[in-house]
Parts: C-alpha cells; structure tokens; sequence
C-alpha cells in the first residue's frame, strides 16, 4: 500500500469523524466540538462552553452512536475478510451461515411476544444469530463431505429455517406498530445508540476483532488448497472453527446492536485488498479501518439527508451495490480475484 493511500485513509477518517460529530439534526459546529472535547480535557476554563443542551446532545447521543458505528464497521468488515479468505470465495460473508436470519429471528420474537427493552432484544438476537451459525456448523459436521462448500449449503438450509420463523412472527404480529418496529430494526438503525450499549457491544468487537489481526497468518495457510494447508501441519478443522466462531461473534454482537447492515462486510474486503493485496496481516487491519470510515459516512447520511432517519441498509445498499459493480467492471490487482495468499 502505497504512502499516499494512508494519507488518504487517514485524510477520510479526520473528514468522517469531524462531519459525524457536527452534522445532524441538532447540528454543532466544528468549533463548538473543539470547544468540548477542550473542556473535557481541562485545557479550557470552561467560560466558552456552549449551551448545557449541546453538550447533552453531544456527550449522550452523538458520541456514543460514533463510536459504535466506527466500531461494528470495523468488525464487520473484518468478519468479511475473514470469511473470504476461509472460504475461498470473494462473494462470502458471514450473513452465509444464518447470523442476519437468526438475529432477526431472535429480536421479532422477543419484541412480538416479550419485552421492548433495547438490552432483551439485543440478548435474544445476539443469542440466535449464534445459535443459526452453530446449527449450520453442526450439519455440515455430520456431512461425509467437509468442504466449505457443504459448510455453505447448512447455512442456506438454516437460513431458510430462521426465515421462515421471522415470517410466522410477522404473521403472528397483531401490533402495527410492534410489526413497524421489528422491520425497522431487521433494516438496521443507530437510533438507539447509547453508552449501555456501548459496552455491552465493544468488547466482544474490539477483542474479537484484535484476535482475529493476531492470527491472521495463519489464515493466509487456509486460504490455501486443504492438501497444501494439511501438509504445513495445520489442522484445517481446529482453526476453521476458530476463526468462524470469532467472526461470528463479531457479526452477532454488531447485527444484535442495531439490527442488520447489507453490503458493508462484502464490499469492504474487496475495496481493501485492492489496495494492499491478499496478505492478510495487512488486509485485515486496512479493510477495518475502511469499514469504520465508510459505516460513519453512512450513518451520517442516514440521520440527516431527510426529516425522519433512513434505515442504514438502506443507504448502504444505495451506494454499496453500485460500487461493487464498478469494482466487477473495472478488475484490477486482484480486488475480486482468489483471496489466496502466500503462507
């Protein structure tokens, strides 16, 4: 990766984090920002602070819903990655494996039949979108054939098991407005962002994420063909779990937090190895970086561009899926080539 690509990436993260903080519908200006975090810091005496409303809107809701769109944009991206890679396959993701269905399927039900409360919904998706990768896994483990591929398939059977269950909730649904809410969540929203569900999500995306960038040469062994992997001395198997079970718990913690976010984890990994190739020490930590970026930008058009908030899938679909095909249109370095890379 070239000097000047870093100097770009970070240029975009200064000019996404900058235009986060101050844009919305309580806009604050860049130097009132500057004022606040100056504050916070004690290198002010405070006189200058601005209104105790703006620092509200700052501290409680601006701040919080940054940090966790940066973040689950990191890990999710990361997750994409790693899916690829193990699966060999520049279309894979890990919604493959049910974590969209099951989680959808998890927070209708809780939502339909239970509770409302922002920290059960979260729970129960989180709890399902596991239990959907764990069901897929254990299909294909009973399967005589252990590719990826069979992998692949339990995944779209259970997929089609959760989706099924989410529509027997719609049906069951007698609440418009439960139905409204259920949808809304299903296309994903930092609406309700908060620091409690700052720090109930971070933790499993932040470590689950560092992990997998600590391993990730021994993802570029797997990514090779299983002979070639079995005669390095890995065992395929063992590791195929591990990163599958870390990057699955990356993508639940970050759909059960705001619902379900289309094309960052596909797209992302694409835009990044056509930056800094295969090599996965290097892939991995550029594509978080990039998804942190582009999630921001995202989630700042998504709760500004009208009166009422877009959905975020929304809005990534609108631009992700255009971009995509330009990168199939224009293949250059590999950007949708084999995810092969040299031991």
């Amino acid at each position: 990766m070239k000097r000047l690509h870093y100097l770009a990436l970070t240029a975009l993260f200064i000019v996404a984090l900058v235009t986060s903080l101050s844009v919305g519908r309580y806009p604050i200006g860049p130097v009132e920002v500057g004022r606040i975090l100056l504050a916070a810091f004690g290198l002010s005496d405070g006189s200058s602070l601005p209104p105790a409303e703006m620092q509200q809107v700052f501290w409680h809701i601006r701040l919080p819903r940054i940090i966790l769109s940066f973040a689950i944009g990191c890990g999710i991206s990361i997750a994409g990655v790693v899916y690829q890679g193990l699966f060999r396959n520049p279309l894979a993701f890990p919604d493959i494996l049910g974590v969209k269905f099951g989680a959808s399927f998890g927070a209708a039900l809780v939502i339909t039949f239970f509770s409302e409360a922002a920290i059960t919904i979260q729970s129960s998706a989180f709890f399902f979108a596991l239990l959907a990768v764990f069901s897929a896994y254990l299909i294909a483990l009973k399967s005589w054939d252990q590719s990826p591929a069979v992998l692949v398939v339990a995944g779209i059977v259970i997929s089609a098991i959760f989706q099924a269950g989410l529509n027997i909730v719609f049906y069951l649904t007698d609440s418009r407005d439960k139905l409204a809410q259920i949808i809304f969540w299903i296309m994903g929203t930092f609406q309700a962002s908060s620091w409690d569900k700052v720090w109930t999500t971070l933790p499993v995306v932040v470590t689950g994420s560092l992990v997998l960038y600590l391993f990730s040469w021994r993802l570029n062994i797997l990514t090779l063909d299983d002979e070639e992997a079995l005669s390095l001395g890995i065992n395929i198997r063992k590791w195929r779990v591990f990163y599958i079970l870390l990057s699955t718990l990356v993508e639940a913690a970050a759909v059960a937090a705001v619902g379900a976010i289309q094309w960052v984890s596909l797209l992302v990994p694409h835009i990044a190895r056509y930056l800094v190739g295969t090599e996965h020490s290097r892939l991995i930590p550029v594509a978080g970086f990039i998804g942190g970026i582009f999630l921001l930008f995202m989630d700042t058009l998504a709760r500004s561009f009208l009166t009422s908030e877009i959905p975020i899938s929304i809005v990534t679909s609108v631009f992700g899926a255009p971009f995509l095909a330009y990168l199939i249109i224009n293949r250059k370095g590999g950007a949708l080539g084999s995810d092969r890379a040299s031991a």
